[in-house]
Order: structure tokens, then C-alpha cells, then sequence
């Protein structure tokens, strides 16, 4: 079967940094784009951050610029998201998304571009 997993969602203080994975199973994150999106309670789903699968793009919304860097390492299967400086408007469940087929595009903010969806990890920033 073919999963994509993340992990190291955690409770953290204003501040302070974590580094989520995104790991594929069943398949080779190799030629897919990855996104980033989270979703806080009573809100919508909002595009965090995405990579191409040529690992250009580095596409990032507002509210993180700065804070947050996506990268990929493909001989490990997984995709990152390094989370520094984080803010108590962080906090939500964070999820991974893939869509094969680009070499240099991927969709910042566009849930529905992605075809394959991890099952989110929680990030609470708070004090």
C-alpha cells in the first residue's frame, strides 16, 4: 500500500523549533511534489509550504516566511519541514501531500492539485 507518514509533531513553547517528516511507504517520493498544509480547530486547511520533486520551489505562505524551510532528501524517501520561531497561531495538525508528474512546479495552496494526503501529526505551541 502507499502511505505517506508524518511525524514529529509535538507540544512546544513560543520560540521554539521542530522538524516535521513526511516519509513515504509503498513508493518513491523521487518524481512527486510535496506540500505542506495545516489545518487549526474551526479553521480551514491552508498551504504551509511545498517542493518540487526537482526540490526547487520552496514555496512558503506569509504567516511562516522566514520561520519555516521545506527541504527534501530523497535517498531517505522523506520531506521536511524545520519550524523555528514558532508562534501560538502555529498550532494545528499538519499534514503532507504529493502529486507525481512535475519536475519544477508545485501548488503552494491548492489542496485539491495534490492527489495523495498523510494522516497529520499535531504541533501546539504554547507557554
Amino acid at each position: 500500500q502507499l502511505h505517506l507518514v508524518e511525524s514529529g509533531g509535538n507540544l512546544v513553547q513560543p520560540g521554539g523549533s521542530l522538524r516535521l517528516s513526511c516519509a513515504a511507504s509503498g513508493f518513491t517520493l523521487d518524481y512527486y511534489a510535496i506540500g505542506w498544509f495545516r489545518q487549526a480547530p474551526g479553521k480551514e486547511r491552508e498551504g504551509v509550504s511545498c517542493i518540487s520533486s526537482r526540490g526547487g520551489g520552496g514555496n512558503y505562505a506569509d504567516s511562516v516566511k522566514g520561520r519555516f524551510t521545506i527541504s527534501r532528501d530523497n535517498a531517505k524517501n522523506t520531506v521536511y519541514l524545520q519550524m523555528d520561531s514558532l508562534k501560538p497561531e502555529d498550532t494545528a495538525v499538519y499534514y503532507c501531500a504529493a502529486r507525481e508528474g512535475t519536475y519544477f512546479y508545485c501548488a503552494a495552496n491548492d489542496a485539491g492539485w495534490y492527489d495523495r494526503w498523510g494522516q497529520g501529526t499535531q504541533v501546539t505551541v504554547s507557554s
